[in-house]
């Protein structure tokens, strides 16, 4: 039974049910709520600082101005001094003037002072000490300021005042500091949210849904990404998925057409097979006749019919034969390479094969494919005329490099254009064109690769690259 579910049902149910905490956008609206919230811890301390100096310094010209009031109303009444210091916010103060002596006030002043705080000594970190101190510290005591007046910077004020009222206030400004910052990163993430929404993360998931429902079915030209057409890194990957889409689906129609061209070739070579083997069956009763003319007429028949066997018999295999499957030994290559020479020696008539290895060391290989590989490399040369052929290993960079160079003709401007590309890139007549297609890929499933390095008048050189 067919599935029913639409192709981008996924991405909706991951869109709908928790991607408000888990999606791109969501995780940045949390990071950047979390990294102003950061900030604004470094800018608290030297705020709640300068906020407590401020603090000090409004208590130090409201002492400056009781003293001139009183002054002024020329009394010394206790309880006026009690009630305008009281709405001064101080227990006592003191008051030097150039020139003067110093003039202090404060019925109720304690005879101790625990602390004293000399606002015109304090230093930027001394100042985030004490205030921190006074926010963490619950103790109820009396504290000393002592510094210059805002209203006459000539003139140097010391006040005594409780430490709780300014504890309190030091917390409701933190508070606001906090409310505040808490509602600048709320807002600045809302909007980061909201333009990563629109610039990124929708065009991602446009993206996404595009290569779901293209993997459905890849070969519906309707299932095609459609560039909206921007200029940033979002337009380029949306035209970078379109042409891959495009190059899939017309690739994908290629191999169906080569699929059902093999099949039927492979057909047709099977029952030509068939065919050719009873056309043997009469060549060789042709080759027994008793006239000299018939038999030579049909040993040239014999010959022909042997090479189409030949490649009805390559065609099935290729055509049969999945990737080659790797089991890698540990190979002496000096004494791997003279074994293949000696296994063609019988059918390499006139051509000399030299082999050298320029390392001690054994290689980790597949043995049954590497053989094939460069058996077919000496074949091939030999038949394209060479009479010299050189097998070298060495070690490169990327590992084993065995390289095989013959004395030949070279090859042809034809065949190098599809050298690798299967019945296409025969150097030779009644060649099938599978051997280095063959070859080249027994080499690719164990990492490595061959390349043609040289071909020219005066010879031809392959390589064989393997890793390790």
């Amino acid at each position: 039974m067919a599935d029913s579910t639409p192709p981008d049902a996924d991405i909706r149910l991951t869109q709908d049910g928790g991607v408000f905490f888990t999606g791109l956008s969501a995780r940045l609206l949390w990071l950047t709520i979390a990294f102003i919230m950061l900030c604004e811890v470094f800018i608290f301390a030297p705020s709640i600082a300068r906020y407590r100096v401020q603090y000090l310094e409004m208590k130090l010209d409201a002492a400056h101005l009781t003293l001139t009031a009183l002054e002024a109303a020329k009394m010394v009444d206790p309880e006026l001094q009690r009630r305008l210091l009281n709405q001064a916010g101080v227990l006592g103060m003191t008051v030097i003037r150039p020139g003067m002596p110093a003039r202090t006030l404060g019925p109720d002043m304690p005879a101790r002072i625990p602390l004293l705080f000399d606002l015109r000594d304090e230093t930027p970190l001394t100042m985030i000490k004490h205030a921190l101190s006074c926010l963490l510290e619950s103790k109820d005591m009396v504290i000393g300021a002592t510094g210059w007046s805002p209203s006459d910077p000539n003139v140097l004020v010391e006040v005594i005042l409780p430490e709780p009222p300014l504890r309190q206030a030091l917390i409701d400004y933190g508070q606001r500091i906090f409310l505040l910052s808490l509602l600048i990163s709320v807002v600045t993430a809302a909007l980061v949210y909201l333009s990563m929404q629109w610039l990124a993360v929708r065009p991602m998931r446009r993206l996404t849904a595009s290569m779901m429902t293209f993997q459905g079915s890849p070969q519906d030209e309707d299932l095609i990404m459609q560039p909206g057409g921007r200029k940033d890194e979002v337009g380029i990957a949306e035209q970078a998925l379109a042409d891959m889409q495009h190059q899939l689906r017309t690739a994908l129609t290629q191999k169906e057409r080569l699929a059902g061209v093999g099949t039927a070739v492979t057909k047709v070579s099977h029952d030509l097979k068939n065919i050719l083997a009873t056309a043997m069956l009469e060549s060789d009763r042709l080759e027994q006749s008793e006239d000299p003319e018939v038999r030579r007429i049909t040993s040239g028949l014999v010959k022909a019919i042997d090479r189409a066997v030949h490649l009805c018999t390559k065609t099935l295999r290729f055509a049969k034969e999945g990737p080659p499957r790797v089991e890698r030994t540990r190979i002496d290559l000096g004494s791997f390479l003279k074994e293949i020479k000696s296994g063609l020696a019988p059918v390499l008539d006139g051509c000399t094969v030299t082999a050298s290895v320029q390392f001690d060391d054994k290689v980790h290989a597949d043995s049954d494919l590497l053989r094939r590989a460069i058996e077919n490399l000496i074949r091939n040369a030999a038949e394209a005329g060479a009479s010299d052929i050189k097998v070298t290993a060495s070690r490169k960079k990327h590992g084993l490099s065995i390289l095989v160079s013959d004395n030949g003709p070279g090859l042809p401007a034809k065949a190098m254009e599809n050298l690798f590309v299967p019945f296409s890139g025969s150097a030779r007549s009644g060649g099938s064109g599978l051997g280095l297609p063959i070859s080249r890929e027994s080499i690719r499933a164990q990492g490595g690769d061959m390349v043609l390095c040289e071909s020219s008048e005066s010879g031809t050189v392959f390589e064989i690259r393997l890793r390790g």
